[in-house]
């Protein structure tokens, strides 16, 4: 995304008036002409194997979740069971992503992107020949473990190798290629289900995350600015609890989390709704209502743009805003007012993660893979829960019900943003005297 403000006062939320303390694993500090920017050798393909690992990530993660219907009628399922093939993945990729990241610190942030990836998609490939829910929710999971390893590692990578101004920038490519990714698996399964079945549609996902693992592996520079360290235990748990001690940063993980729950919650929905009275689609167009997601990948592209217009502040509650109205629209009866509150809450959380996840990028100076991993654990968690939670809602209150658990989620990112603006606003009258008697 385009360059965002380098001081910390202007993050999303108060930053801490101390940096959070760590263990000594992050990545030399190096000069400008060292790192990655527009225009400079290797950017683009840096950009470009990113944005393959991103549509590979999503992809796969939630290969299953356009498919609910379909797995729910394969193995007379309700919805709150099928909705395990999505929250096993999610929920395995948060509980695996923090050791994973350790791992990258001593191993390489490319090398552990790259055996993640190819463990997954090797999964992904027997995916479709489980012979019981059971199995599938099983495979699922190890496909999310196996995940986990990319995300954190991704992030990590981009703050080590690409100038600060640019950071933004290149994790909004990364964040557009998961909306790719989530919006043509989904497709691509809704309309190969409709023909052949939801385990062809599986096959067909793991057949695309192939290709775009093979774009990664040939198309990802090497890092110039990683330095290995060590696989210390105590180190890890004391850099995580500098991570966790910080409050901006706990406030970010809080913001990804709710952020995911919506999302989660919608999408896994979705397509129960779609498929029952008054609107009865076809599976394969339901899938295609995954096209909103290019939506996704215009916002969070953009979202670089609004930072510097707005501030992360300003541009968190744009966001906050444009899910919570997406979110009452789509309570309407109407075929298109639905697909608008799907466009409008798309919209709004990618712009949210993307500004949520470069600020914790930002903001840890070091341990940054571990920072990052905290995030996308909670962010993930978030996804879990939102898909169960949200399946729950729907099997007890319908679709209103759904959306009551979006708002409610809604309503504790913008409590926690109006904390932080207050919490800014008193840290800079309490600097003020402090200046005036200096001077």
């Amino acid at each position: 995304m385009p360059p965002a403000s380098t001081g910390a006062s202007t993050l999303i939320v108060a930053a801490s008036p101390q940096p959070s303390p760590v263990a000594a694993t992050a990545a030399p500090a190096v000069t400008a002409p060292e790192r990655l920017e527009p225009g400079r050798p290797g950017y683009r393909r840096m950009s470009f194997a990113l944005f393959a690992a991103g549509v590979a990530t999503f992809a796969l993660l939630y290969s299953t979740q356009a498919l609910l219907p379909s797995v729910s009628a394969s193995f007379g399922a309700t919805a709150g069971q099928a909705s395990w093939t999505v929250s096993a993945a999610t929920g395995a990729l948060a509980l695996c992503v923090l050791p994973m990241s350790a791992l990258s610190e001593r191993f390489g942030r490319r090398q552990m992107m790259t055996a993640s990836l190819t463990v997954a998609v090797l999964v992904g490939l027997l995916v479709p020949f489980a012979p019981s829910l059971g199995w599938l929710i099983a495979l699922r999971a190890v496909q999310g473990a196996a995940l986990a390893g990319l995300p954190a590692s991704a992030m990590a990578y981009l703050a080590e190798e690409v100038r600060p101004k640019a950071l933004v920038a290149a994790i909004g490519l990364f964040v557009a290629g998961n909306s790719i990714g989530g919006m043509s698996g989904r497709i691509l399964t809704g309309w190969i289900a409709q023909l052949w079945g939801w385990r062809a549609a599986l096959g067909a996902v793991g057949v695309l995350a192939v290709a775009c693992a093979v774009v990664f592996h040939f198309m990802i520079p090497r890092a110039r600015n990683f330095t290995p360290g060590t696989l210390n235990p105590r180190a890890l748990a004391k850099t995580v609890g500098g991570h966790l001690a910080d409050p901006l940063l706990r406030r970010l993980y809080a913001i990804g989390a709710l952020f995911m729950t919506v999302f989660g919650a919608v999408y896994t929905v979705i397509g129960y709704r779609l498929v029952e009275a008054p609107f009865n689609l076809p599976q394969g167009v339901v899938g295609s209502i995954f096209l909103v997601y290019l939506v996704g990948t215009v916002s969070s592209a953009a979202a670089g743009k609004l930072v510097a217009r707005l501030g992360r502040r300003g541009a968190l509650y744009l966001a906050v805003s444009t899910t919570a109205a997406g979110l009452l629209l789509s309570l309407s009866d109407q075929l298109a007012a639905v697909l608008l509150g799907l466009v409008l809450i798309t919209a709004g959380f990618f712009a949210g993660h993307a500004v949520a996840s470069s600020s914790v990028s930002r903001t840890a100076t070091k341990g940054r893979a571990q920072a990052s991993a905290l995030y996308q654990s909670a962010y993930y968690l978030g996804s879990s829960a939102g898909g169960t939670l949200g399946a729950v809602a729907f099997h007890a209150g319908g679709w209103a019900g759904t959306v009551s658990l979006g708002l409610l989620a809604v309503l504790g990112v913008v409590s926690i943003t109006l904390y932080g603006t207050r919490a800014a606003r008193a840290e800079r009258r309490r600097l003020v005297p402090v200046a005036s008697v200096q001077n």
